[in-house]
């Protein structure tokens, strides 16, 4: 399967995106194989660092704007049920600009994936902090270190209503495919955090070799799913909680799919003529 484009790559050598790049690739593979052919998917992005894999995958989509990526694929879901869409975002875009997006997206049960590339800094505009900053943080907007506690996104989402959450590290490229294909096939609301390193303005891989460990088994329950996500020595990575939920476009359709079960054009001009000449 050939995904590459003719986009050159212009992230910095070492970048953490590129092993997301690389298991969105074999994720690919993976769901070809299990039946979920490209042909089936629909991918948007939204802005910064991140969003440039929109350039580098030869996937359908549509670029966003900054925070509204989520809505974006929320309109091709509920157009056509049978794709199975995925948003790329960063730290920032999501939970800064796109917070509402995301946590309704949850709260709904939006039949979306939407995977978030969390390098704790706004990288593309040099280095700012971002809700998932650490403390203390030190970057072009806290040059004396930010004062904010950050943000603690999946215990979020959980409390949100997200039906699969789950965190993996762009370290790991075989379980950021495995987590993807799950992510994917996951009927539901899906969130992927990706821990992501940004070699030039926030370089974590000594600090997540170090402290990353395998979650051994999902938590079934949701309280004891929260309490996981809010350790942060291990940083855990692996899949906090799945369970299955009605989704909303069903909730809105039914089995109807809208782009299969639309009127003809004919027939829509028909009842339109018929509607202007009641009197």
């Amino acid at each position: 399967m050939e995904l590459r484009t003719y986009a050159e790559n212009t992230w910095c050598p070492g970048c953490g995106n590129f092993g997301i790049l690389n298991g969105v690739k074999r994720a690919a593979e993976m769901l070809s194989e299990k039946g979920i052919g490209t042909e089936r998917l629909m991918m948007s992005a939204g802005i910064g660092c991140h969003g440039k894999i929109f350039d580098y995958l030869r996937i359908s989509g549509l670029y966003s704007i900054h925070g509204r990526s989520m809505a974006t694929v929320e309109g091709m879901k509920f157009a056509n049920p049978d794709l199975k869409v995925i948003t790329f975002v960063g730290d920032g875009d999501a939970y800064g600009e796109g917070l509402a997006h995301v946590l309704f997206a949850a709260k709904r049960n939006a039949d979306i994936t939407v995977v978030v590339h969390d390098n704790k800094v706004y990288g593309l505009t040099t280095g700012q902090f971002t809700p998932t900053s650490t403390k203390g943080f030190k970057g072009g907007s806290t040059p004396e270190g930010s004062v904010e506690d950050p943000l603690n996104p999946l215990a979020l989402l959980l409390e949100a209503g997200g039906t699969f959450v789950a965190r993996t590290y762009s370290g790991k490229i075989p379980h950021v495919a495995d987590t993807l294909v799950r992510a994917v096939e996951h009927e539901g609301f899906s969130l992927v955090e990706v821990l992501q390193p940004c070699v030039t303005y926030n370089d974590t891989y000594r600090l997540y070799n170090e402290k990353v460990k395998l979650l051994e088994e999902t938590p079934d329950k949701l309280g004891e799913a929260i309490d996981t996500a809010r350790i942060q020595d291990p940083l855990y990575i692996g899949v906090f909680y799945e369970v299955k939920k009605p989704v909303y476009h069903r909730e809105l359709y039914g089995e109807r799919n809208p782009a299969k079960d639309s009127l003809s054009r004919e027939e829509r001009v028909r009842r339109i003529r018929n509607l202007l000449s009641v009197r």
